[in-house]
């Protein structure tokens, strides 16, 4: 008798762990460096990248192990993906494997009675909500990166701050919303990001991206920052729909209105009322495109 389980530890793991400790080392990676974010000794490192280890070639030869890997490697390194990110989806990767794909076939092959057999291997769910937060919390990341180092941006920063927000797919409030807690800042000319995205910490560009949610748009992020009539024509000029909303209306009201005839609106914006700063809110499928759309037309 062997489980499947055997056939992931004595046959993935250790290709997998070699392959990504490889690609982190070519990356740059010392080897204590790729010992902590791997959760191993440093020792497990050397004989991984010099090869001290059995490896199964059929998935050496899998490109979608080498995708991942590759995938995992560079996010790793530039901090867009956490080591539990890298677990979440190197697990995945494993169940599909499971599920009459290569790690099945291997386990078929070590127990030939299984070919008989009408088994399934749906173990995990690919699409659990636990995934999803991270991969949530990840793109976030990923977009504050691009923001931090787009230059000019921190021109474009509002006097109230400027936020970065992605929702889960059924966000109904603002704690299915990963925000940036205490905003993004202009310190001396440079966006300043005072900690790690988390989920329910915005109130106010999270409220923007539900309402809008809410009133037809299929956006789920948002980006808030200075109003610039010429930034509006920039934006409008490179193919974006831009649509001005009343700042002192209720908000939900408010863009119910605007989006009325464009429900599919990548700008929303109000210049500004009676103690309101004016503001421009650009949304997107996700935080990475809501952060690129902003550096390309700085």
């Amino acid at each position: 008798m062997k489980f499947i389980e055997e056939v992931v530890v004595e046959e993935f793991l250790p290709t997998f762990r070699s392959m990504l400790a490889e690609a982190l080392r070519e990356r740059g990676l010392t080897q204590s460096e790729v010992a902590d974010l791997l959760g191993i000794s440093q020792s497990a490192v050397s004989k991984y990248v010099h090869g001290d280890i059995d490896r199964n070639e059929r998935l050496l030869a899998d490109g979608r192990l080498t995708d991942l890997v590759d995938r995992l490697a560079e996010g790793l390194v530039a901090g867009d993906t956490s080591p539990v990110q890298a677990l979440i989806e190197a697990e995945v990767f494993i169940r599909q494997l499971e599920q009459g794909d290569l790690l099945a076939q291997l386990h078929a092959e070590a127990v030939p009675a299984l070919a008989d057999a009408e088994a399934g291997f749906d173990i995990h769910d690919p699409d659990s909500q636990f995934r999803v937060a991270e991969r949530t919390l990840s793109s976030v990341r990923q977009g504050l990166t691009i923001l931090e180092n787009a230059t000019g941006f921190a021109a474009l920063i509002p006097a109230v701050g400027s936020n970065l927000v992605e929702c889960l797919p059924d966000a109904d409030g603002i704690e299915d919303v990963v925000a940036v807690p205490g905003r993004i800042l202009d310190v001396k000319g440079r966006a300043t990001v005072p900690g790690d995205p988390e989920f329910g910490v915005s109130e106010h560009v999270a409220s923007v991206l539900l309402a809008a949610r809410n009133n037809g748009s299929d956006a789920r992020a948002a980006l808030n920052v200075r109003y610039d009539p010429d930034l509006v024509a920039t934006l409008d000029a490179n193919g974006l729909e831009t649509v001005e909303f009343d700042a002192e209306a209720d908000l939900d009201d408010a863009l119910a209105a605007a989006l009325a005839d464009s429900p599919d609106a990548d700008v929303l914006y109000q210049t500004g009322g009676f103690g309101v700063e004016p503001v421009l809110y650009l949304l997107a499928p996700d935080a990475r495109a809501a952060a690129e759309t902003v550096r390309d037309v700085l």
